[in-house]
């Protein structure tokens, strides 16, 4: 039946991927898989036509015909509920701050205003559906972390994100925590990355592929400034999985790719501070933040 199908949207920082999804099998329908790649810095207009097109794309090819409503995880700052973009300062959506992403979408692709349009944080989006994905995750407490332009992060009690209290920090989100010279994400994120490499070397990269590769080709530098990052990511929240009680760590973001040079650093400053928990790097990220954009719907009111 066709009022079971949503469209799930992960929007990061140079990327959108698409795909519709069957929301009561958590399945996403053959060939609606879509992604584009794009500067987020670019005039609204212009990165709303990038969303149009790869959102369009989707449904055509997943031959679904009506679809129950769109559910979308987004980088934070972001007013999840009114939909209101409040990115500043991060190197990404420059001109969107400020602006209601729902009414863009509505207008963009000619929806009517009722048509239900969902947002929650990218981090808790990957988290849920990381626990959809294992269902042994469904009785544990889970911290997600999603590593990218960006540091996201979500705290799970059994299937439920959880963002207030005194177990996580504010909001559930570690991207703005105080960290050495500055915030966490000055350091655990592609900004921090390129900015350690520079620092050390003088040479400005231009992405955190061009660093990855590096380190696959065995410079001990981008080695180096991956094994640091390991360090900080394990520091930054060292303090929270005593307070939360995690029980099962996953990593996701595109920097997951790069797992092999900074996961065991990571590991040893974790066992280093008498931490010993499950330590996990998502097999396939997009689709997770998808079903779990996509579970928005399910409980939807």
């Amino acid at each position: 039946m066709n009022e079971n199908y949503a469209v799930g949207i992960d929007i990061g920082g140079t990327h959108i991927t698409v795909a519709v999804i069957n929301i009561l099998d958590m399945k996403v329908i053959d060939f609606s898989l879509h992604k584009e790649c794009f500067d987020s810095n670019m005039p609204v207009e212009k990165v709303m036509a990038v969303w149009k097109k790869a959102i369009e794309i989707s449904i055509r090819n997943s031959k679904v015909e009506n679809i129950q409503g769109m559910a979308i995880c987004m980088p934070g700052p972001f007013d999840y509920e009114s939909g209101i973009c409040r990115i500043k300062d991060q190197s990404k959506y420059e001109h969107f701050y400020g602006l209601n992403v729902r009414d863009l979408l509505h207008e963009t692709l000619n929806l009517s205003s009722d048509f239900p349009i969902l947002f929650e944080n990218d981090a808790v989006c990957f988290g849920k559906g990381e626990v959809f994905k294992n269902a042994e995750n469904l009785s544990k407490k889970v911290m997600a972390v999603t590593l990218g332009t960006g540091l996201g992060a979500c705290f799970i009690d059994k299937g439920v994100s959880i963002s207030t209290g005194e177990s996580v920090p504010q909001d559930g989100e570690i991207w703005n925590l105080p960290y050495k010279n500055g915030i966490a994400e000055d350091y655990v994120s592609v900004r921090g990355l390129l900015n350690n490499y520079k620092s050390l070397t003088g040479k400005k990269l231009n992405n955190g592929l061009e660093l990855f590769n590096l380190a696959v080709a065995e410079d001990k530098i981008a080695i180096q400034v991956f094994e640091e990052m390991g360090e900080d990511l394990a520091l930054v929240v060292l303090s929270w999985l005593e307070k939360f009680g995690v029980e099962s760590f996953i990593i996701g973001g595109k920097i997951a790719n790069a797992s092999e040079f900074f996961l065991n650093s990571f590991n040893r400053k974790l066992k280093e501070n008498g931490i010993e928990i499950t330590v996990s790097i998502s097999a396939d990220n997009e689709i997770a933040a998808l079903l779990g954009a996509a579970s928005l719907l399910l409980t939807r009111d």
